[in-house]
């Protein structure tokens, strides 16, 4: 640990953090020139079809499975 030493006098030297704090604002930068300047938007996606049942239902296998694991 580089803490003030009493019977040296020495103190931390507070620059030497000085590339900590700027590691995060030259990653932004490294990530933004990964990106091409002239990329074209993608595609919306496609609407989801309306015959396909979405979220929860009760099916067979899960009545079957409430049945096992009732204990009551």
């Amino acid at each position: 640990m580089n803490k003030h030493d009493p019977q040296t006098g020495e103190r931390p030297d507070p620059a030497r953090r000085g590339f900590l704090k700027a590691a995060p604002l030259g990653a932004l930068v490294v990530a933004a020139a990964a990106v091409p300047a002239s990329a074209a938007p993608e595609a919306a996606p496609a609407a989801p079809d309306p015959k396909v049942k979405r979220g929860y239902h009760e099916t067979d296998h899960i009545r079957r499975y409430y049945q096992t694991a009732a204990y009551w």
